[in-house]
């Protein structure tokens, strides 16, 4: 909506020697008429007294994990690694980076992505391969970023296949200790039920 002075004058109590002002100093830029009157955009107005909050501009993220702590010296390659691309392209950008199992859904760094992609935040996310932003589930990731406007993009470096092998055992011995617990668990709630009903007899 456009405003002429007077109706800001009205409306915010602004007076056209401020809006002169604001003008001078660069903090508004008024859209003129066929005649060369000024009119202002209301949200402009709103903004410079702070009835507006302004979001942040989307920008680049960039994601790197490892599964535990020994892969510390990987993981700061893994970052230098990313920061060069994004130099490289001239993107300013946030690192988010975190030590976890590809397999752990309560992953505090990916969340956190999550959740500035959800508030309009990130327009672009940069990772070195599809493991490390999760061993299963990468296409819904994926997915849930496009649907949002985010482009992922997967740089496919070199990993140390060493590093790599060891990571992937430790996922899955992550994966099979879950799945014990989850069943000797529900096991031994069936026992303590069954010994609880014989009780009751």
């Amino acid at each position: 909506m456009l405003l002429s002075m007077q109706k800001v004058k009205e409306i915010y109590s602004i007076s056209r020697r401020t809006l002169i002002n604001w003008e001078k100093e660069g903090l508004i830029t008024p859209v003129r008429t066929p005649k060369g009157r000024r009119r202002y955009k209301k949200e402009d107005i709103e903004k410079l007294l702070g009835m507006i909050e302004e979001k942040p501009k989307p920008t680049v993220v960039l994601y790197a994990r490892v599964s535990t702590k020994k892969q510390e010296e990987y993981l700061k390659n893994q970052i230098r690694r990313l920061e060069e691309y994004a130099n490289s392209q001239g993107w300013q950008y946030e690192t988010i980076f975190e030590i976890a199992s590809g397999v752990n859904e309560n992953r505090r760094g990916l969340l956190k992505l999550l959740n500035k992609i959800k508030r309009g935040e990130v327009e672009k996310v940069v990772v070195e391969n599809p493991d490390r932003l999760a061993r299963f589930g990468f296409e819904y990731l994926k997915f849930f970023m496009e649907s949002y406007g985010v482009e992922l993009i997967v740089l496919n470096g070199q990993e140390n296949e060493e590093d790599i092998n060891k990571e992937l055992a430790e996922d899955l011995i992550a994966i099979v200790t879950s799945f014990a617990a989850r069943i000797y668990g529900n096991r031994g709630a069936k026992k303590h039920d069954n010994s609880s009903g014989q009780a009751n007899f």
